[in-house]
């Protein structure tokens, strides 16, 4: 039920791009004033996001470890898996962010003649990293409509995204692998019955969000080719606030931004927010000093305890006639 809506939802989408292409008027306010509107809901909505998490106390330490810990000075530790400090935390975040260490060392287990059996599953890395990197290419790609002239790093990631030159024009690297990485991320949730059983509506509509905008940007590149110039002109009047009714727009680019400007809305309120909140995530940007230092809830409210000491001189004639040690005579 859950693939249905969003599929649902994405075609839904479609038929609203395509009724806006069909339209002088509405193309206008797609091209000239949506932007607007969805560039206040995205940093309105990062900055709720964000501050939410900022704001919520996290009294202890609660780094998740799975190595050893620093304690002793002839016991060796862990410095990434266990950080003892701001260093070893930063290099963690780094590999976390990077190269999603943590994910590297995910395992698969199984259930054989009724006993778990744990094995290796490395491709759930690989496809995640290959579509995460693919995408950021592509964003830095969009650079080059941004900026006149190209800056020179653009135009060099451009030329070695299109190292292979295969077509005409060039098929990037990283559009093939943003597809790959794609493909395998959807029949993971489909095929999977336990990945499957946890999917939400959110998890596909947004995997197939970026399919859309990874689709109709293909067929903008290689079947129906735009004017290049215009949709820099219309960036350039985004950016500088002039911007000016292009007429009729193509189905195809209308479809672009339509999936564009709902996945930049979308992104504070869905699971991608992952983007700015790993950066925030105890478990992975505290160092683990739980031996070395005594953490105390600063939130804890007072109360009233009853000690040892004072249970003690409370009831120290009934331990002493039951033969019970006291600290006391």
């Amino acid at each position: 039920m859950n693939l249905l809506l969003s599929i649902i939802a994405v075609f839904a989408i479609a038929l609203l791009a395509w009724a806006i292409a069909a339209s002088a008027t509405a193309s206008s306010v797609l091209t000239m004033y949506v932007l607007y509107l969805v560039f206040i809901v995205f940093l309105g909505g990062f900055v709720y996001r964000i501050g939410k998490w900022a704001k919520s106390p996290v009294p202890f330490r609660i780094p998740t470890t799975c190595g050893q810990e620093k304690s002793l000075p002839w016991i060796k530790n862990n410095p990434l898996e266990n950080p003892c400090c701001n260093a070893s935390a930063i290099g963690r975040m780094a590999g976390e962010i990077f190269l999603f260490r943590s994910l590297f060392r995910n395992s698969d287990v199984k259930m054989i003649d009724g006993r778990p059996v744990y094995g290796s599953a490395k491709w759930l890395w690989f496809f995640g990293l290959m579509f995460h990197i693919s995408f950021l290419i592509i964003v830095l790609r969009h650079l080059r409509f941004f900026t006149e002239p190209i800056l020179p790093c653009i135009s060099s990631l451009s030329a070695l995204d299109g190292f292979f030159e295969i077509g005409v024009p060039a098929l990037y690297i990283s559009d093939a692998a943003l597809l790959g990485g794609l493909t395998f991320l959807f029949m993971r949730r489909v095929v999977l019955p336990q990945v499957r059983y946890i999917s939400l509506f959110t998890d596909y509509f947004s995997l197939l969000l970026i399919a859309g905008i990874a689709v109709t940007g293909l067929l903008m590149r290689h079947f129906y080719p735009v004017d290049l110039n215009a949709i820099k002109t219309l960036v350039a009047g985004w950016l500088t606030f002039k911007s000016a009714a292009p007429g009729e727009i193509g189905v195809v680019l209308s479809m672009h931004l339509s999936f564009v400007f709902i996945l930049i809305a979308w992104l504070p309120f869905s699971k991608l927010m992952h983007l700015g909140g790993v950066f925030l995530s105890p478990t992975r940007n505290m160092i683990n000093n739980n031996r070395s230092e005594r953490h105390v809830n600063p939130w804890n409210a007072p109360v009233r305890v009853h000690t040892y000491e004072e249970y003690e001189d409370e009831f120290r004639d009934k331990m002493k006639a039951s033969g019970l040690p006291v600290e006391k005579e």
